[in-house]
């Protein structure tokens, strides 16, 4: 007999979860992402073929996959009906599908977004009482979705909690929650570092759901979420449908000559060589992204408009740079230099990031020298903790607020580890700031050697 199963696909960087789900043949995925061959493999391994895709909304942070994945299996696309997609097929509450002796049916849970939709599970074969839902974006482990994208954010929590109390917890304590985001995602500020929960779990224990309705519209109203200009493009894409995406960017080697061509013709040099790296040798005017931070910053740094051209340790890490890009819609990508060591070599000149070190930078901070310390945590990190005197802009807005840092003296960039002030630094170079430096191990290593620290918005 065949066994029903829920197979999860995670997306790293994006703190993505999408879902395959089948029995007797048949799979459902629920938001696929971009690179969706993964599902196609799971569903085989599994002996099934991928007969309906749904997703739980318009996501805002990643292009979804679900005209790629039906384009290669035939399968039927579905979403919620109140937003008009330009393909698929709506869906309303009380919609069931088939999936074997597996039943998913719709609840409408807006809150998020207007049209956001869950999915619930049930096995017909034992009773065909709820087992498990997709939550999508409504509910998270530990937390609820953000309720800013909406016109009136306080009509958009008082829909979320609505959703949450009077739909998705009501289907009962056993049930088991399947999200569509986990720690880290940009669509949520409290989740848990566990993709794993229960109803009754999270109505006992997540902090926003011990709330009453006044409250939990209050503190949603209250929360402060970046909104990175990618998601324009994103809400566009996943409402009209991205271009097709059938196989990865094949990316062609470059020589420092062939790089140094593609960047005269206007292409972006993105490094996604660790941080360390990156501040010993760079190809000048290139943007750091290490790839583990592609999915929270490329959105926030790098154009549409131009191509990319890669720098990385080896060749073996192209592939995983390219899949993260292509999650967020870039597909023109001039090819890829492996390591620095030709262009090094070669008569094309690098740059190099000075660095600070923690004690130098508890020095700095306690003596108030003449340097710029930019910090370029979030507000709400800056205000937890920070060095006295230092310049508060979020990292992916500095592009744009580059005019509000002193050019006249040096930058120290700091954030919580220096990954973060890594990117900073980079972003400074580029923008024309000669003396750049990072401090490496920033707040956290300079709280160990002594550094002065401040809390709250502004110091005294």
């Amino acid at each position: 007999m065949a066994a029903m199963f829920v197979e999860k696909v995670r997306s790293e960087g994006l703190a993505h979860l999408s879902y395959v789900i089948g029995h007797k043949g048949q799979a459902a995925v629920v938001d696929p992402r971009r690179d969706c061959e993964v599902y196609v493999e799971l569903a085989a391994r599994h002996s099934a073929a991928i007969t309906h895709i749904f997703e739980t909304h318009r996501n805002e942070d990643y292009v979804i996959g679900s005209l790629d994945l039906a384009r290669r299996t035939g399968a039927q696309i579905y979403h919620g009906a109140k937003l008009d997609f330009e393909y698929g097929n709506a869906v309303s509450e009380g919609d069931t599908f088939q999936i074997g002796q597996l039943r998913l049916a719709v609840l409408e849970t807006p809150g998020h977004t207007f049209e956001s939709i869950s999915l619930v599970l049930a096995d017909e074969s034992f009773g065909g009482d709820p087992l498990a839902a997709f939550t999508g974006d409504a509910l998270f482990v530990g937390d609820v979705g953000r309720t800013d994208f909406l016109p009136d954010a306080r009509e958009a929590a008082a829909l979320l909690y609505d959703s949450v109390f009077e739909k998705l917890l009501a289907l009962g304590d056993g049930v088991i929650v399947f999200p569509c985001h986990g720690a880290g995602s940009v669509c949520g500020k409290g989740m848990a570092a566990r993709e794993f929960s229960t109803m009754g779990y999270e109505r006992a224990n997540s902090p926003v759901l011990q709330l009453g309705r006044e409250d939990f519209i209050e503190h949603k109203m209250s929360e402060r979420h970046h909104v990175p200009p990618y998601f324009k493009r994103m809400e566009q894409y996943n409402l009209e449908g991205a271009p097709p995406l059938d196989v990865l960017p094949n990316l062609p080697p470059l020589s420092p000559v062939a790089l140094a061509e593609q960047v005269e013709a206007g292409a972006v040099v993105v490094d996604v060589r660790s941080a360390e790296a990156f501040a010993a040798a760079a190809v000048p005017g290139s943007l750091a992204i290490p790839t583990g931070m592609l999915s929270a910053f490329a959105g926030w740094l790098l154009p549409y408009e131009q191509p990319l051209a890669l720098v990385v340790e080896r060749e073996s890490e192209v592939e995983e740079a390219v899949r993260h890009l292509v999650r967020l819609g870039y597909d023109d990508m001039a090819g890829y230099m492996a390591g620095m060591e030709r262009w090094e070599t070669s008569a094309a000149g690098y740059q190099h990031l000075g660095v600070v070190k923690p004690r130098e930078l508890a020095d700095i901070a306690a003596s108030g020298g003449d340097f710029t310390i930019l910090d370029v945590r979030s507000e709400d990190e800056f205000v937890e903790k920070h060095i006295p005197g230092a310049l508060n802009i979020y990292l992916g807005k500095l592009p744009g607020h580059l005019d509000e840092v002193p050019a006249d003296r040096p930058v120290i960039t700091v954030c919580s580890s220096g990954r973060r002030a890594l990117v900073a630094a980079a972003v400074l170079k580029r923008g024309g700031f000669d003396d750049v430096r990072v401090g490496f191990g920033s707040i956290a290593a300079c709280s160990d050697a002594g550094c002065p620290i401040s809390t709250g918005r502004a110091d005294a």
